[in-house]
């Protein structure tokens, strides 16, 4: 069952378009990072992808995967509102 976040993120700039993502659950935030990002690589990144996969397997909260969504926005240089 997908938990949706109490509060989305909101990706500015980074769709296929240049449009902004608004991100409101793990799964979402998975995509994301690995459809929308502009960096392929990053300590953040990976941590990221690590904490989403742990979350979608029940093993961490989804406050956790939120809260390393914006970890790594913050490392890439993406314009985010949460």
């Amino acid at each position: 069952m997908r938990k949706t976040w109490s509060k989305p993120v909101i990706l500015h700039g980074i769709g296929e378009e240049g449009e902004d993502v608004v991100v409101d659950c793990s799964l979402g935030a998975s995509w994301a990072l690995i459809e929308d990002w502009p960096e392929e690589e990053g300590d953040e990144l990976d941590k990221a992808l690590l904490v989403l996969s742990a979350v979608a397997q029940g093993k961490a909260k989804e406050e956790d995967g939120r809260k390393a969504l914006i970890s790594a926005a913050r490392e890439a240089g993406v314009k985010f509102t949460d």
